[in-house]
């Protein structure tokens, strides 16, 4: 299997094969040689790890309230455990901190919760950037399974080349929303992503030491084309 790039030369791989793909200035990968494992080094501790813009807007709340509980129950109720990252608190860095860093490298599929704001977030970015390469590695393997909070129009268009799970008419974030009738469909979408995380759970390749973690520094906003009022 061939090594990973080096430095920057990730990032301007992911940036020719991804038209729009943001080219970060400043990138930096935090890994270790590719294949090389150590004895007293544990390997998976995640099934899903949920990346979502952590501060401002009501995603964050709507993560913590719907959609990790409802994912991690049903994941539950197939896989007989739960293992799904969050973390939940509001980024002060600039890089991505160690325990972050150390739960993306032992977690089998990256779960995107996408707004537009995603798309401008330095951990964000990371994350996605990081599984993507893993999945360059890999060759076919499926480890991103990109979740739609709102507004994916204005998603970049290397964004729109997966398959996405739409949940734009079920993001109430109060907790109030579990006694709408509206939490009954909100209920059944979940078990649909459930049951397709299961399979590329599944199908995820054995657990490697040597996966890169990319610390990308995001591009500017684009100017908006709407006017202001």
């Amino acid at each position: 299997m061939a090594e990973p790039a080096a430095g920057g030369g990730v990032v301007r791989f992911l940036s020719a094969i991804l038209p729009g793909f943001p080219s970060f200035s400043g990138s930096s990968i935090v890994s270790v040689p590719w294949g090389e494992r150590r004895s007293d080094e544990r390997v998976y501790e995640y099934d899903v790890f949920i990346s979502y813009r952590r501060g401002g807007g009501t995603l964050p709340e709507w993560v913590r309230n719907h959609f990790h509980p409802r994912l991690s129950a049903l994941l539950e109720d197939y896989l007989g455990e739960s293992r799904v990252f969050l973390d939940d608190k509001v980024p002060t860095g600039a890089s991505l901190p160690s325990e972050q860093r150390d739960a993306l490298l032992r977690s089998r599929i990256l779960v995107p919760v996408c707004s537009p704001p995603y798309f401008h977030d330095e951990w964000c970015l990371s994350e996605w950037a990081s599984m993507a390469e893993r999945e360059r590695l890999l060759g076919a393997a499926r480890l991103i399974y990109p979740v739609v909070f709102c507004d994916s129009v204005n998603f970049p268009e290397w964004a729109h080349e997966r398959k996405l799970r739409h949940f734009n008419e079920l993001n109430q974030p109060d907790v109030q929303f579990q006694a709408s009738p509206a939490y009954v469909d909100f209920h059944q979408e979940m078990k649909t992503v459930a049951v397709e995380l299961v399979e590329l759970i599944g199908q995820a390749p054995e657990w490697q030491s040597g996966w890169p973690v990319l610390s990308p520094r995001p591009d500017p906003p684009p100017q908006s084309r709407l006017p202001r009022f």
